[in-house]
C-alpha cells in the first residue's frame, strides 16, 4: 500500500477515476470517456487547488465511504447537494476539507444530482493511458486497472500535505424542476420531416431509468422518420449525439458512447449543456432548444471561460456564497447548475 492513499471502505457500483477524457482516439474505436459533468469535476479541482481537468473519483447516486491513509489530505465533494459527514459530523459539499490520517468521509445521496466527484489535492497517482487517466469500463482501460473502484482499494495520492492557503468554497448548484438543453440540429436532421423537427423542440422529454455512462434513453411523443427510414450506413458519432431508432424515442449519447452508429442523429447536444443533462434524474423532464452554429460557438466560449474562472471564484471568502434571493451567490449558483 502507498504511504499516501485514500482507502475505499464502501463504494457504489459506478465509482471510477475520471478526468476531462482522452481526445483523438474515437477514430481508432476508443471512446473518450471523462467526467459526465465536466463543470462539477472542474469545481472540485478548483476547491483543492488542482488544474480543472485533473482526475477525480466519479460516483453515481451515492458516494460510499472513504478513509484517509495519509498524514493529511485536502478533499472536496461536488456534483450536487450530496449529504456528507466526516467521522459522523455533517459537513457541506462544495467546500474543501482538510482531513487527517484515519478520518472517514461518508457520502450519501443528493436531491439535485446523479453524478458526484471526490477531488483531492494533487490528484490520484494512477497511470495515464492514451493521454488520460479516465476509466473506460468496456475496454478495461484507465483508472484502477480499467474497472470500477471496489471496497478495499487503496488509491494512491500524489500529495499528502495540506497547503498553507485557506480552504475554499463554491455555491452548490441550484435544483431545477426542468431543464433547457440546447442543441445543434444534424447531422442527419434531413432524415426527418419538418413536423418531427418541430415536435422535437416543442415537446417535453422525460429521462427514463435507462441511463448510464454510454447513453440516456428519453421518453416522449414518437419522432417519425422520413422516407429514408430509421437506419443509415454506420458513421461516426460525437459525444452528445441524439440518435433516433425505429421506436421514435431519442437516445442521448454520453461520455462512453460508441464511436459509430447506424441510427440517424437528429441533433447534437452542446458540450456546455451535456453535464446538465447528465445530472437530470430519471422521471424529470427537459426540453430541447435548437440554436445556430454562431450561438453554439458563443456558448462554448462562455463555458470554457467559466471553467477557467472557477479557480478565482473558489478563492473568495465563504461568506460571499451565502445564498439570498438575488444575491451574487445565487447568480453564480445558477450559472454552475
Amino acid at each position: 500500500m502507498s504511504a499516501q492513499c485514500l482507502i475505499a471502505i464502501a463504494t457504489p457500483p459506478l465509482a471510477t477515476i475520471q478526468d476531462a477524457g482522452r481526445r483523438g482516439w474515437m477514430r481508432w474505436g476508443v471512446s473518450g470517456s471523462g467526467a459526465m459533468d465536466i463543470e462539477a469535476l472542474a469545481a472540485g479541482n478548483a476547491l483543492v487547488g488542482n488544474a480543472w481537468h485533473e482526475a477525480a473519483i466519479e460516483f453515481a447516486w451515492i458516494g460510499g465511504e472513504w478513509e484517509i491513509a495519509a498524514r493529511c489530505c485536502r478533499l472536496a465533494i461536488t456534483g450536487g447537494n450530496f449529504r456528507l459527514s466526516v467521522d459522523g459530523i455533517v459537513r457541506p459539499p462544495y467546500v474543501s476539507l482538510d482531513l487527517r490520517r484515519g478520518q472517514r468521509v461518508r457520502i450519501e445521496g443528493a436531491p439535485n444530482a446523479v453524478w458526484g466527484y471526490v477531488a483531492v489535492q494533487g490528484g490520484f497517482n494512477v497511470p495515464e493511458l492514451l493521454g488520460s487517466r479516465a476509466t473506460l469500463l468496456r475496454a478495461k482501460l484507465g483508472g484502477v486497472d480499467g474497472r470500477t473502484i471496489e471496497a478495499g482499494d487503496a488509491l494512491p495520492l500524489r500529495e499528502g500535505v495540506i497547503p498553507h492557503s485557506p480552504t475554499r468554497a463554491l455555491p452548490i448548484p441550484l435544483k431545477r424542476s426542468w431543464q433547457e438543453i440546447r442543441v445543434l440540429l444534424g447531422p442527419q436532421d434531413d432524415h426527418f420531416p419538418r413536423t418531427t423537427l418541430s415536435n422535437f423542440a416543442a415537446e417535453d422529454w422525460q429521462v427514463t431509468n435507462r441511463i448510464d455512462r454510454m447513453g440516456y434513453h428519453l421518453s416522449g411523443p414518437k419522432l417519425v422518420h422520413g422516407e429514408k427510414g430509421a437506419n443509415i450506413i454506420s458513421d461516426g458519432i460525437a459525444v452528445g449525439s441524439i440518435q433516433v431508432p425505429a421506436s421514435g424515442q431519442p437516445i442521448a449519447l454520453m461520455r462512453d458512447c460508441q464511436p459509430t452508429g447506424g441510427y440517424p442523429k437528429l441533433a447534437t447536444i452542446l458540450s456546455c449543456d451535456l453535464g446538465r443533462l447528465a445530472q437530470i434524474r430519471p422521471g424529470s423532464t427537459l426540453r430541447f432548444t435548437p440554436v445556430s452554429r454562431v450561438m453554439a460557438a458563443h456558448l462554448h466560449r462562455e463555458f470554457t471561460n467559466r471553467l477557467a474562472d472557477l479557480d478565482r471564484q473558489a478563492r473568495a471568502p465563504r461568506g460571499v456564497f451565502v445564498r439570498r434571493r438575488g444575491s451574487i451567490g445565487e447568480l453564480i449558483g445558477a450559472m454552475a447548475g
